[in-house]
C-alpha cells in the first residue's frame, strides 16, 4: 500500500509539472509544498481513520455514499473515476516528452500507446503480479529521488571535485520571493495537482491484508517519505540552477543536471522517470478499474462492469478504462505538444471534488460517533481548514488563464453528475 501510493503521487507532477509551479513562486514554491503537503497530511489521516474503520474497495465513493449521502457518493466515485482517466492521459502524454531528450523524431502518439499496452497487460495479470510490479517500479524512483538529493547536497556544499555551488540561487534572482505572495498563492494550483494522486492509496483498502496495521503503518509513513523527497528534491533545482532559466517543456530536474555538467546522471534520472510515469499510469489503471467496479455493484454504474475474473479481477472495467485512456492517443496524433496543458488544467479541479468528499464525509462520519484506533488530529478545524484550501484553489484557478478551461470544466462536470444523479433512483441498477 505504501507504494501504491508512492507510484500515484512521485509521477509526472513532480517531475515535469514542478516547472510550472517554480516559474509562478521562484524558490518560494518550497513554501507552497509545505502549505499543500500539511493539507493532504490532515487528508490523509481523514482517509485513513475512515479506512481503518471501514476498509472498503473504492472508498472515496462508499464514504461519501454513507456519511454524506447516495448522490454525494454518487458524484466522488465518478469523479474519482474520471480523475484516474484523465491522470493516466497525462501520464501517457507525459512519456513521449520525456523521451524527447532521446528521441525526439519519435511521435508522442506511439509512445502513448506502446505505454498503455504495457500498462493493461501489467493489470491484466493478478493483484499480486500488479502489486510487485508496481513494488519495484516505485523503489526505483525512490532510490533515484535519494541519490538526486545526496549528489545535490555534495554540489551544493562542494563535497566532490567541483568548487562548492553554494546557496546564492536562492536569493540573488529576484530574491527568494521574486514574485511575491501572490506568486506563492498562485504556485499552490500546480502544486496540488502534484501532490492528487497519493489519495489512491483509499482504493486499495478493501484488498489489504489486516488493514488496521497496514492502513495506518502505510499513511504515516508515506506521508513525510513524500514531503521529504518533494521539498528534498524542489530544494536541490532551486541550489543547484537560477529558478528563473527553467523553461517548461522538460524535466527541471534534467535541466538542472545538464546545466551542472553531470550529463551522465541526468542520462540516468530521465530513465527513472520514464519509470515513474508507467508506475504512475500503472497505478491510476488500477484504482480507476477498482473505482468503476464498486460503482456498479452499489448500483451507480451499469451492472456488466461488477463482473470478475475467477481471480478477482474486473476486467470488463478495466479494459474500458484502458479504452478511454487510449483516446490520448488520437488527441497526440492530431495536437502533439498542447495536450499536457489541457489535461493539468482539467485534473485539478476534479482533484478538489475528491478532497472534499474526504473532508466532508469525515466531518459527518465523526459527528454521528464513528471512530477507529487511527484517529485523524485536530478535528473539525482540520476538516474546515481543508474546507477553505478548496476556495482558495478555486479563487486561483479563475485568476489564472491556464486553469480556467479547468475551472470551467469542473462546473460542467459537477453540473452533469448532479443532474444524472437527480434522474435516477438512489437504488437505481443502471443497465
Amino acid at each position: 500500500m505504501q507504494m501504491i501510493a508512492f507510484g500515484s503521487s512521485i509521477g509526472t507532477g513532480l517531475f515535469l509539472g514542478s516547472a510550472e509551479s517554480i516559474s509562478y513562486a521562484g524558490p518560494a514554491v518550497l513554501l507552497a509544498f509545505v502549505i499543500v503537503g500539511a493539507i493532504v497530511y490532515l487528508l490523509m489521516r481523514m482517509l485513513g481513520e475512515m479506512a481503518v474503520a471501514r476498509p472498503v474497495s473504492g472508498s472515496f465513493a462508499a464514504y461519501a455514499r454513507e456519511f454524506i449521502g447516495p448522490r454525494a457518493g454518487f458524484i466522488a466515485g465518478w469523479n474519482w473515476w474520471f480523475t484516474t482517466i484523465v491522470v493516466g492521459m497525462i501520464e501517457l502524454t507525459a512519456m513521449g516528452t520525456f523521451l524527447d531528450f532521446w528521441f525526439p523524431s519519435i511521435p508522442h502518439w506511439l509512445t502513448a500507446l506502446v505505454t498503455l499496452l504495457v500498462v493493461v497487460t501489467i493489470n491484466a495479470a493478478r493483484v499480486s503480479v500488479f502489486a510487485e510490479a508496481e513494488y519495484w517500479l516505485s523503489l526505483i524512483k525512490v532510490i533515484a529521488l535519494t541519490l538526486m538529493i545526496v549528489l545535490g547536497i555534495v554540489l551544493v556544499l562542494g563535497l566532490g571535485p567541483e568548487p562548492a555551488v553554494g546557496t546564492g540561487n536562492l536569493f540573488i534572482h529576484g530574491g527568494f520571493f521574486p514574485n511575491g505572495a501572490t506568486g506563492v498563492l498562485f504556485s499552490l494550483v500546480a502544486v496540488t495537482f502534484t501532490f492528487g494522486g497519493i489519495m489512491s492509496i483509499g482504493t486499495a483498502a478493501g484488498e489489504a491484508q489486516d488493514p488496521s496495521k497496514s492502513i495506518p503503518r502505510a499513511v504515516n509513513s508515506v506521508i513525510w517519505r513524500i514531503l521529504l523527497f518533494y521539498l528534498g528534491g524542489m530544494s536541490v533545482i532551486l541550489l543547484l540552477a537560477p529558478w528563473d532559466e527553467q523553461g517548461s517543456s522538460a524535466s527541471p530536474f534534467i535541466r538542472v543536471l545538464t546545466a551542472v555538467g553531470v550529463d551522465g546522471a541526468a542520462h540516468l534520472l530521465n530513465l527513472v522517470i520514464l519509470v515513474a510515469v508507467a508506475s504512475v499510469c500503472n497505478t491510476m489503471t488500477y484504482s480507476g478499474s477498482r473505482m468503476l467496479r464498486d460503482l456498479s455493484r452499489n448500483g451507480q454504474a451499469p451492472a456488466w462492469f461488477s463482473a470478475t475474473t475467477k481471480k478477482g479481477l474486473p476486467l470488463r472495467a478495466l479494459l474500458f478504462d484502458a479504452t478511454l485512456m487510449g483516446v490520448v492517443v488520437i488527441l497526440n496524433y492530431f495536437f502533439e505538444g498542447k495536450v499536457f496543458a489541457v489535461l493539468l488544467a482539467i485534473i485539478v479541479g476534479s482533484e478538489l471534488i475528491t478532497w472534499a468528499s474526504i473532508s466532508f464525509a469525515h466531518l459527518r462520519f465523526r459527528a454521528g460517533g464513528g471512530q477507529s484506533s487511527f484517529r485523524a488530529p485536530f478535528y473539525p478545524v482540520a476538516n474546515w481548514l481543508c474546507a477553505g484550501f478548496y476556495a482558495l484553489v478555486l479563487v486561483l484557478m479563475a485568476c489564472l488563464p491556464d486553469y480556467r478551461v479547468g475551472l470551467f470544466a469542473l462546473i460542467a462536470w459537477i453540473v452533469a453528475l448532479s443532474v444524472i444523479s437527480a434522474l435516477r433512483k438512489p437504488d437505481e441498477v443502471l443497465n
